[in-house]
């Protein structure tokens, strides 16, 4: 292990700019941003979102892996509910749909509004009866008649029957499917086995939306990836089990304070129960830290105490390090044994790339997401300043405690001192342009690095940072930042 060099004791973003190095790519469109989150799972760009319920929903994740990154969804819920979550983000947007709604043919019409208005579909398999699985027909939007008058009539008075309807069996590829719905001009591709029994849908819109988007983060099956935060005391292995079968990617063990014996009894624990389920365990913010989570096999580490917009723990106890000194200490730690997270303190885009040079793999963000239209909450209008808003909250403020906590215990919950707080962020619109920016910046970031790819500025910035960072007096940091 190498020693933190003095250039970084006390430092934060705002203390460096990195030397411009000769490019060699012809257009900063052809940079690569992928890194690795755990081993064997790289995201298309090195932004996580974080684990707060003001930040990752389930369509704040949806949108994050369609769009190359990746989300964490917080436990501050039913266990059910966040398995639910889950569940939700695996099953949208693969070109094939392994679980497609299903309904009998004796079922209603009012049924099917219901279930069509719950899950947000526009079609629903048929089955013959309750539980068969055998394939009857389809009954799309479009064949439901208008008024609620309607509503009593049975499903198999309205549906295509299976006799007209093409199908394939649940091996087909996306190249067979897409040509077969072409070819008969349909909107569904049912999937039945050699006995009729329903294995899958395809859909048109899913079919063109996963080709639209081929730097989405998918799993083997092509269904887009998630993450799912657990504690590590009380039902923290029951959670887990629930999420693991909800087919959860990656589990989160989410402590503000990681070094600490209950979090090294808790991950043995899990690698006990679940001993081939990536793992990310945090927070840390020091070498020994970091180093001591590496050593009981996580599969990655996330670093830092107290750097984030909705956390007080610094102002409140003193405790925590300076965000870029936090993981440079953790990656001369771990080196590249795993991957380090750096969580919070990103207040600018160029702060991502900082970050990422001196020895992170990725970036979790929580303010920078929490304004937009994708994360949980409502917009609202700010009556002092007429502006369109979004609360955003730390985990540890009074409301989020508030309501993440059981009846039983509430009060003892709320007997600790606080130590998040909630603010109002700006309401800015879809995350979707807030990620196409910030991959936007890092381009130009690796562009001006020197390098085509940001792993490779990565490497060999964070091998040699005396020779590429350059310390900033005040006068520096007032000529580079205040505009």
């Amino acid at each position: 292990m190498r020693d933190l060099e003095p250039l970084f004791l006390g430092r934060t973003f705002d203390d460096f700019l990195f030397r411009p190095q000769h490019s060699p790519v012809a257009t900063r469109r052809d940079v690569d941003l992928a890194m690795p989150l755990v081993p064997g799972v790289d995201i298309g760009m090195p932004v996580v979102g974080a684990n707060m319920d003001t930040v990752v929903g389930e369509e704040m994740a949806k949108t994050l892996a369609l769009e190359g990154a990746f989300g964490f969804l917080h436990r501050s819920c039913p266990i059910e509910v966040q398995a639910a979550r889950v569940r939700y983000v695996k099953t949208r947007h693969s070109y094939v749909i392994e679980s497609p709604l299903v309904l009998p043919r004796r079922a209603t019409i009012a049924e099917v509004r219901r279930l069509i208005e719950k899950h947000r579909s526009s079609g629903i398999l048929i089955e013959e009866t309750p539980g068969s699985g055998l394939l009857a027909g389809l009954l799309s939007q479009r064949d439901l008649p208008f008024g609620e008058e309607s509503g009593e009539r049975l499903v198999e008075e309205l549906m295509t029957p299976v006799a007209r309807l093409v199908t394939r069996p649940p091996s087909v590829s996306l190249e067979e499917a897409e040509r077969t719905m072409w070819e008969h001009r349909v909107e569904k591709l049912p999937l039945v086995d050699e006995g009729g029994r329903i294995r899958g849908l395809v859909t048109m819109r899913d079919l063109r939306l996963f080709k639209r988007k081929p730097f989405s983060v998918k799993d083997g099956r092509g269904r887009l990836r998630v993450g799912a935060a657990i504690g590590a005391a009380g039902d923290f292995l029951e959670r887990a089990e629930a999420l693991v079968a909800a087919e959860a990617d990656v589990v989160l063990m989410d402590v503000a304070h990681a070094d600490a014996d209950v979090v090294f009894r808790a991950v043995p624990a899990f690698r006990k129960r679940f001993p081939d389920v990536p793992l990310v365990v945090g927070n840390v913010a020091t070498a020994d830290g970091a180093r001591g989570l590496a050593d009981l096999g996580v599969s990655a580490v996330k670093v830092g105490v107290g750097p984030g917009r909705g956390c007080r723990t610094r102002l409140e106890t003193g405790a925590g390090i300076p965000q870029l000194q936090a993981v440079r200490e953790a990656w001369l730690a771990v080196g590249d044994r795993v991957p380090v997270i750096a969580d919070g303190g990103i207040r600018n885009d160029k702060d991502v790339f900082l970050a990422i040079a001196c020895g992170a793999s990725t970036v979790m963000l929580g303010s920078l997401l929490s304004g937009t239209d994708e994360s949980p909450g409502i917009v609202v209008e700010d009556p002092a300043t007429r502006q369109k808003v979004k609360l955003y909250r730390g985990m540890t403020s009074p409301e989020a405690v508030a309501d993440g906590a059981t009846t039983d215990g509430l009060a003892e919950a709320l007997s600790t001192p606080a130590e998040g707080q909630t603010v109002r962020m700006p309401y800015v619109g879809s995350v979707v342009d807030i990620l196409a920016r910030l991959a936007g910046h890092l381009r130009s970031a690796v562009s001006y690095a020197g390098e085509a790819t940001l792993a490779g500025a990565h490497r060999k910035i964070a091998a040699d940072p005396e020779r590429y960072l350059v310390p900033l007096s005040a006068a520096a940091r007032e000529e580079s930042f205040d505009r």
